[in-house]
């Protein structure tokens, strides 16, 4: 074994390091799946900033309402505003393992629910856990990772 051979081990892992974190948080582009069909029904972006995610519709797969559909049973400045583009995910913050305290639209019903994201095989896959009260009741979806 030479003395070079540590070093570019070291290299190695540390030039790893930055990859391997992004897999570690929520940040990136995820295909939400639909928990009750399985299919895949919107694509959303997460963003970090200043410590709290926001997660923002970039595009629907599916709707009942067909192409672009509108926020119909949402409230305020969402009522009737179109999906696509709607920050639906925000105030989230790392909580240990978890990412947890904000809170989640379901733009099918307008109603707003606390949230708690947990990565899950290695970063590939985010289970968003939407819940009222308690976070043992509620239900979850598992997004599927599209890029960090």
């Amino acid at each position: 074994m030479s003395y070079r051979t540590p070093a570019l081990l070291a290299l190695a892992l540390f030039a790893g390091a930055p990859a391997f974190a992004a897999e570690n948080t929520p940040v990136g582009t995820w295909t939400t799946i639909d928990d009750a069909t399985g299919k895949p029904k919107s694509i959303v972006q997460i963003t970090e900033a200043n410590g709290k995610l926001e997660g923002k519709v970039l595009e629907v797969l599916q709707s009942e309402q067909g192409p672009h559909p509108v926020c119909k049973a949402c409230d305020g400045e969402r009522k009737d505003q179109p999906v696509e583009g709607m920050v639906i995910l925000w105030d989230v913050a790392k909580d240990g393992d978890v990412w947890d305290g904000g809170r989640i639209l379901d733009p099918k019903n307008g109603k707003t629910y606390k949230v708690k994201l947990t990565m899950l095989d290695g970063g590939q896959k985010l289970d968003v856990h939407g819940y009222i009260g308690f976070a043992l009741l509620g239900r979850s979806q598992v997004w599927e990772r599209k890029s960090p």
